[in-house]
């Protein structure tokens, strides 16, 4: 612990997923990195027992007693705040009354996890006030997570506040979600590109498919005699009934392509890399059956403009497509170049 705040401004980016998705929930492997782009909180310690909360980009307020948070009507953003205070309690994590002034700089639905940096900022702002802010950066993701779970009702794992909580300039992370180890991994591009591009479908993971295909997994673990798909035998989704046995396919292949693509970017192999996302972009389409007509066309269309390879990122059901392109390949008019961030931090100390 540390001395308390009077106020603190704490920041926590989004991420972009290289490759490694629906495989966290299932105790697999990913490959993410944090961008420069994030929610910022100015959390200021107030009188009484209130957290007061203003969502700048939603021209909207919250208000509620810190003590006894309640699930709100209309769920959204307020969702977070609420259910942070609430968690951060039940962990016995201290908490004081606080304004929070909330600004961010992701698209939300996009795929790129404007979520997690909406959960981990508030989360850093609001132990920062209360001298916590050193709390194990494992212990919030899964607080984050709680909160993704049951606040809001995306039953998502922990990829993305990882992501955040740990992103590094220049690195991916490769995260094992069975130990929650992460690795660095170097990530050298010289003259290609990462760049995001939006397909202009949003996503809302508690309303998609996404609940349904975490169902799925546990329906093939039961089945299996399994507690996690990380155990299936590797031939199970050869027996397993339909879809069930397309659902465990991806997972496993998706495990294999993260191990693959760290291997081609150890050797500086990017044109193995984009067939990489070329095959994970084909299983999250075939076997995992989370893409859109609208993701589809995208990613045609970059391909067709010359990227190595391109595919969904986040949970599926629209939001962004991300593609590496070449060198001498120019950056679509609608794309934003990516590259690794720093993770989740403090921006000032007064």
């Amino acid at each position: 612990m540390t001395a308390e705040r009077e106020r603190a401004v704490a920041f926590a980016p989004g991420r972009v997923n290289l490759i490694g998705e629906h495989t966290d929930y299932n105790d697999g492997l990913s490959l993410p990195f944090a961008i420069a782009d994030g929610v910022t909180v100015e959390a200021e310690a107030i009188d009484g027992d209130e957290v007061v909360a203003l969502a700048h980009d939603e021209g909207e307020q919250d208000r509620f007693d810190l003590r006894a948070p309640e699930h709100p009507d209309d769920g959204g953003w307020r969702a977070f705040v609420r259910g942070l205070v609430a968690e951060l309690a039940a962990a016995g994590l201290p908490v004081r009354a606080a304004r929070l002034e909330i600004r961010g700089t992701v698209p939300r639905g996009s795929g790129l996890s404007s979520s997690a940096a909406l959960s981990v900022s508030v989360a850093l702002g609001l132990l920062a006030l209360s001298g916590a802010e050193d709390a194990d950066r494992r212990q919030l993701a899964r607080i984050c997570s709680r909160v993704e779970n049951d606040w809001v009702g995306a039953q998502t794992g922990l990829l993305d506040q990882l992501a955040s909580l740990f992103g590094k300039p220049d690195r991916v992370l490769r995260i094992d979600f069975r130990s929650l180890a992460v690795e660095p991994v170097p990530l050298r591009l010289g003259d290609w590109q990462l760049v995001t591009v939006d397909s202009r479908e949003s996503h809302d993971l508690s309303a998609s498919g996404y609940n349904r295909r975490r169902e799925e997994c546990a329906e093939a673990c039961a089945l299996l005699g399994v507690g996690t798909l990380r155990d299936a035998p590797a031939d199970a989704f050869a027996w397993l009934p339909e879809p069930l046995g397309r659902r465990v396919r991806h997972v496993q292949g998706e495990n294999l392509r993260v191990e693959a693509t760290i291997s081609a970017l150890q050797e500086d192999d990017l044109t193995e890399v984009g067939r990489l996302l070329d095959a994970s972009h084909a299983s999250m389409r075939d076997d995992y059956a989370a893409s859109t007509d609208a993701v589809e066309a995208t990613v045609a269309r970059l391909k067709a403009a010359g990227a190595a390879g391109a595919r969904m990122v986040g949970g599926g059901f629209g939001g962004h497509v991300l593609a590496l392109l070449p060198p001498g390949i120019a950056s679509p008019g609608d794309g934003t170049v990516v590259v690794p961030a720093a993770g989740a931090r403090l921006l000032s100390q007064p």
